[in-house]
């Protein structure tokens, strides 16, 4: 099992550590206290330990601790090329680093950031200098790429097929699922039987326009993907190629976060809730929705979970679970905090009163 789990929020990054007696897991004291940090990346390769910070009127914020985070060191932050008179779209100006990955194991330094305004950067020098992801910035799909939940479209997950790092898949709100075989040379479409019930009915399935909200991918089974998308629960059997509907999500198929199990992929978890407006939890009761068999049924897992005036979101960085497959964490944007041992089944309240939470990640 995972003794470490980092926990980014509006307030700053809290380490927690497992412990052998109750509770489970301590708290301990926060970094970056009163900053947003709005992404953290633990590297299973080297220990390293990575944080975006968002400081708004003095820009976005790189750190990086040799140390577990005892002591960080800034790093460089992507920036973009000066953008061309006339140039359409998005500005070309780094608004948030929305996430951040590691290379493949034989890959050492390698790192992966996704951005707003829908920019993807890669480093080789473990975060030293980035570059712009040039042949996807460039793609003229991308002039019809819009925001999501912010003002611009922006890249929210970013996927490495552990058999082949030059492997990658993207998902972009709005802007679909984009995936290289060649380590970022060229780009394809990915996001093929995908519908998005907000657009046009002739526009209703072009794969460019659908708001992926969530894109994870089994280890053990990399052609294996699950997606959250604002319309609904989407898997994929073939790499990607294509997607089917999954439609017995309950109690909501709407949300923003998923995780897969590493080795089974056909167990995945959801964190369902009212969509679109109100966007909280159905009937104020916080469930997690897990299915065992591939979408065909699910339960509405709820022990340890409030099932009273809850209102909390999660934010789709906001689960996850352990390489073991075994734990789970899940924070709110109401600052609640939960880890389960037992995939789910039951919930134990690390904390109710932390800042808002935006991504949990183990280490």
């Amino acid at each position: 099992m995972s003794d470490r789990l980092f926990v980014a929020t509006r307030k700053g990054l809290f380490t927690l550590t497992r412990t052998g007696t109750q509770p489970h897991w301590r708290i301990g004291a926060p970094q970056f206290l009163g900053d947003p940090v709005t992404g953290v990346l633990p590297d299973a390769r080297d220990g390293t330990l990575y944080a975006a910070l968002n400081l708004g009127h003095f820009g976005v914020k790189m750190r990086r601790s040799m140390n577990n985070g005892e002591s960080w060191e800034e790093q460089a932050v992507p920036a973009y090329p000066p953008q061309p008179e006339g140039a359409q779209g998005a500005p070309w100006k780094l608004v948030q680093v929305w996430s951040l990955e590691t290379g493949g194991m034989e890959q050492p330094g390698v790192l992966w950031s996704g951005t707003i305004p829908g920019g993807l950067f890669r480093s080789d020098d473990r975060g030293a200098s980035w570059y712009l992801v040039q042949s996807l910035w460039q793609r003229p799909e991308r002039g019809e790429w819009v925001g999501g939940g912010y003002d611009h479209p922006g890249i929210h997950s970013i996927c490495i097929d552990p058999r082949d790092s030059a492997r990658v898949t993207v998902g972009v709100s709005t802007g679909g699922v984009w995936q290289t075989a060649d380590g970022g040379a060229s780009w394809r479409l990915a996001s093929q039987g995908m519908h998005a019930e907000y657009m046009p009915p002739e526009r209703r399935l072009d794969p460019n326009v659908q708001d992926v909200h969530r894109l994870v991918q089994c280890s053990d089974r990399p052609e294996v993907f699950w997606a959250q998308h604002h319309n609904g629960v989407f898997r994929s059997i073939d790499g990607a190629h294509s997607w089917h509907e999954i439609t017995a999500v309950t109690p909501s198929k709407f949300g923003f976060a998923v995780a897969v199990h590493p080795r089974d992929p056909d167990t995945a978890w959801f964190a369902p809730a009212v969509k679109d407006e109100c966007r909280v939890p159905v009937e104020g009761r916080l469930a997690v929705a897990r299915t065992r068999d591939g979408g065909k049924t699910f339960q509405a897992l709820r022990e340890g979970l409030p099932q009273e005036h809850a209102y909390d979101l999660v934010y789709r960085h906001g689960l996850d679970v352990d390489p073991a497959g075994e734990q789970l964490a899940m924070g709110s944007t109401t600052g609640g905090l939960w880890i389960s041992e037992n995939q789910g089944e039951s919930w134990d309240c690390v904390s109710s009163q932390l800042p808002p939470i935006y991504c949990v990640r183990f280490g």
